[in-house]
């Protein structure tokens, strides 16, 4: 497996030109867009792993360019542009049509954005009408517009290339492929509900109502649970697009408009500056902790919770929730998914463990990508 960028950098080591492959071997010609911190675990699991899936399964990854917002790293081109040596790795301005024509033509093309970024995910017709597999934790695209995402539906028809996303809801957890084996199966789903936000969980998890919210928020950023501005969490939209996704996912036409969310922030500190924001962060600690004492008097928790049905209602907040149920009982940032379907109406299919973190987002992208190349032929 050609997959030697494992420190991108201006001057990474090289990845080598492609060898030609043999007729024993299904071969996978693989681009990266977003060499961040799930970027790199993948390009680490993929090169680690390489021997394996070659010797066991006859898989043969080769990386033929990986891109971030500026640079792109090319395993071929021409000769008088890199500046190394002939055959070497060589860098180029980034250009996301220049990603998309690098790797169509390529034996079984797959394209793997690690980025969270619209414009990316705005190539996305594109590159799946071009016949280019696409695989991403990146939630914009599938929760986006319903306009682009009829799009790049249609696109998948025409050209019969597949759009992988398991990492979009519970990272490494199997959320997304167990409810598309339940409806293709014959079940019904009849609701799906869970603690979707690792970093919600966390801070209800161990919140008791003596320490300041806010001061678990602070903790919360030191960890890295947090986005840079805590806000993106504790707005509920995250959650929200795990729903648009789940919906989708079991055909329903719902838009991000169309989820109830109940934001933990603020009006008054909604729309402020970040350097703002956290310095009237005690602004939380009342209210939550009003909450807290009247919900541990009816013997219950505080839990943030999402929630879909069969009707295409959608909402997410915070809800008081009995000390018996199981998602009173989570650990640290997991995230909890269950499913209430026809065949599992008594007792939920429930799926729980941690659903953040760059090596088990990355060990989702891998998956999806093995399940693509089960796909294809020698």
């Amino acid at each position: 497996m050609n997959i030697r960028a494992s420190q991108l950098d201006p001057n990474p080591p090289p990845i080598g030109p492609l060898a030609p492959a043999t007729t024993a071997t299904r071969t996978l010609t693989v681009g990266l867009v977003g060499p961040g911190k799930v970027g790199r675990a993948l390009l680490a699991q993929l090169r680690d792993s390489g021997a394996t899936l070659l010797r066991e399964l006859g898989l043969d990854l080769r990386l033929r360019v990986v891109a971030d917002s500026r640079h792109m790293w090319l395993d071929h081109d021409n000769a008088t542009l890199d500046p190394h040596a002939p055959g070497t790795q060589v860098w180029r301005p980034s250009s996301l049509s220049y990603v998309g024509a690098c790797l169509a033509g390529a034996p079984h093309p797959v394209l793997i954005d690690c980025s969270a970024s619209d414009a990316v995910a705005s190539h996305y017709p594109a590159w799946l009408a071009r016949g280019i597999h696409v695989i991403t934790p990146n939630k914009l695209a599938i929760s986006g517009p319903a306009e682009r995402w009829r799009a790049i539906r249609a696109a998948m028809r025409s050209s019969g290339a597949q759009l992988r996303y398991e990492a979009t809801v519970g990272a490494g957890l199997p959320v997304v492929q167990t409810l598309r084996d339940l409806l293709d199966t014959g079940d019904e789903l009849v609701a799906v509900e869970g603690l979707f936000s690792g970093t919600l969980a966390w801070l209800f998890n161990g919140y008791d109502g003596h320490e300041p919210f806010s001061a678990r928020i602070l903790k919360a950023c030191e960890l890295g649970y947090t986005e840079p501005d805590p806000r993106a969490d504790l707005g509920g939209m995250d959650v929200a697009r795990k729903l648009v996704i789940l919906a989708r996912e079991a055909g329903m036409d719902l838009s991000l408009d169309d989820v109830r969310v109940q934001s933990l922030v603020p009006a008054s500190l909604a729309h402020v500056d970040r350097e703002t924001f956290m310095q009237n962060l005690d602004t939380l600690d009342a209210p939550l902790a009003a909450r807290h004492a009247c919900a541990a008097a009816q013997g219950c928790v505080l839990r943030h919770v999402g929630r879909l049905d069969s009707n295409g209602r959608a909402r997410v907040g915070l809800i008081e929730l009995p000390a018996s149920h199981p998602f009173a009982h989570a650990h640290l940032s997991d995230n909890i998914v269950q499913f209430h379907t026809r065949r599992y109406a008594d007792n939920p299919l429930r799926i729980q463990g941690p659903g953040a973190g760059p090596e088990v987002t990355a060990a989702g992208v891998f998956t999806d990508l093995l399940r693509v190349a089960a796909g294809v032929r020698a």
